[in-house]
């Protein structure tokens, strides 16, 4: 067994003192008796009780938002059934256009092979945008070229069976290679990355995905993309309309779901409209930012309840989040979000990642943090945790920065502790053999 095998175990075992904390945050939420409370909070605690909880019961619970309006607490919607969760790996991409210090192109193809390697199926490679606002991406076309020519070797042991379970999270076209999207702001950008493949002289073409991105906030959108929200998307219709063309899927992300820095809270109906429009144009998936942080269970409740409900009755499975930890609520809100159904998130390893646009916003929630959490409450992701684990720890010592993940430095810090351990018992039995040998 390895050793996150034995971590589980022990885990599992000291269960209530893991889910006493949020026990108590959720009491504090939820109105009703005690008996309603403990109804909700179980299920929101076990995976299998999250997704067969009693309607009946949950139809007398309501959850205290934001703003006042009392929300129901079951979900206007019927949850996934899958222990499934795929994550996103967005740590080349989003993890390292904030570093000050350009990253070489070696360290980032070094990065996306080895993640390649981790069991995960969805790895950002970089962005198409303009070197002078984003100068950590210049070298974008370079790295797609590259990986092109030569593809990462992938995992290849048993995290593929796990995969398969939810063969809806894999590409659509039932492949299970590892798919690397690439940020495009506008039709220059996609234009650009499929004629540097068509002058490729590689067969194999990976640019089976890109990504756009808008705003929920006006005040953001101005300060990032130098246009409304409404201009914005207007700049999408002909990304969609050549992406349709050429056979490639197209996901979105909106930010500032929560608040804005410039605008305040953002109003989940702003969310909604913007995310309905994007779907409408033929995005298959919206990745729901919470860009600067903020957002708390009671703020991603309410966001999720008006999505989800009519009058935007939302697919859930249209639907990611992409959670920061800037307040330490990263993990709490992807419980939330699982509750409501929510099967699919985005993660950096390590923790890389910030807002160059939202002060104070620290990293994306770290790979290493999200797999040990959904891999201790019951579900499935694919991704080999000890492996992650050594990446966040390779890139940490290249960046020279600190590793944002609290897991990884502490799994791998047991490991080596029981690798000494089992050095000095070798050494022992080698003394031992020695010794009566002499006799």
């Amino acid at each position: 067994m390895t050793l996150f095998g034995v971590l589980s175990t022990r885990r599992a075992s000291a269960s209530s003192k893991l889910w006493s904390p949020f026990r108590n945050y959720y009491s504090s939420k939820i109105q009703g008796s005690s008996s309603t409370k403990s109804s909700i909070i179980a299920a929101i605690a076990k995976p299998r009780l999250l997704r067969a909880y009693s309607a009946t019961t949950a139809s007398t619970m309501t959850v205290n938002s934001p703003n006042g309006h009392r929300l129901p607490a079951k979900p206007q919607h019927t949850p996934s059934s899958s222990n499934y969760v795929k994550i996103v790996e967005v740590g080349p991409r989003d993890g390292l256009q904030n570093e000050k210090t350009i990253v070489p192109t070696e360290t980032k193809l070094s990065l996306i092979n080895q993640l390649a390697t981790t069991g995960l199926r969805v790895i950002e490679a970089g962005a198409f945008v303009s070197p002078r606002w984003v100068p950590q991406m210049a070298d974008t076309p370079d790295i797609l070229v590259h990986l092109d020519k030569n593809p990462p070797l992938e995992a290849t042991s048993s995290t593929v069976v796990a995969r398969s379970e939810n063969s809806q999270n894999n590409a659509e076209d039932g492949s299970s290679a590892i798919t690397y999207p690439y940020l495009v702001p506008n039709v220059k950008g996609l234009e650009r990355a499929i004629s540097l493949l068509e002058n490729s002289s590689s067969s194999n073409t990976h640019l089976r995905e890109v990504a756009i991105f808008a705003s929920a906030s006006e005040g953001f959108s101005q300060k990032n993309i130098n246009c409304s929200v409404a201009e914005s998307l207007e700049r999408f219709r002909p990304v969609m309309a050549l992406a349709k063309q050429k056979d490639i899927r197209v996901r979105g992300y909106i930010s500032m779901v929560i608040s804005c820095p410039y605008d305040g809270p953002t109003p989940p109906s702003a969310v909604a409209e913007v995310t309905k429009a994007l779907l409408d144009m033929g995005c298959y998936e919206i990745s729901l930012g919470d860009t600067n942080g903020s957002g708390t269970p009671a703020t991603v409740t309410a966001l999720l309840a008006t999505l989800l409900s009519k009058p935007y009755s939302i697919p859930v499975s249209s639907l990611a989040c992409h959670f920061h930890d800037t307040f330490n609520q990263a993990l709490v809100n992807a419980m939330t979000a699982l509750y409501h159904g929510i099967r699919i998130f985005d993660s950096s390893v390590a923790g890389l990642g910030g807002c160059p646009y939202s002060k104070g916003a620290t990293g994306n929630v770290s790979t290493e943090d999200l797999v040990y959490f959904l891999e201790g409450v019951g579900f499935h992701t694919g991704v080999d945790l000890e492996k992650v684990s050594e990446v966040g720890e390779w890139i940490s010592v290249q960046l020279g920065r600190r590793n944002g993940s609290k897991v990884g430095p502490a799994l791998l810090a047991r490991r080596r502790e029981e690798e000494e351990k089992e050095r000095h018992r070798e050494r022992e039995m080698r003394g031992a053999g020695s010794e009566a040998s002499k006799l």
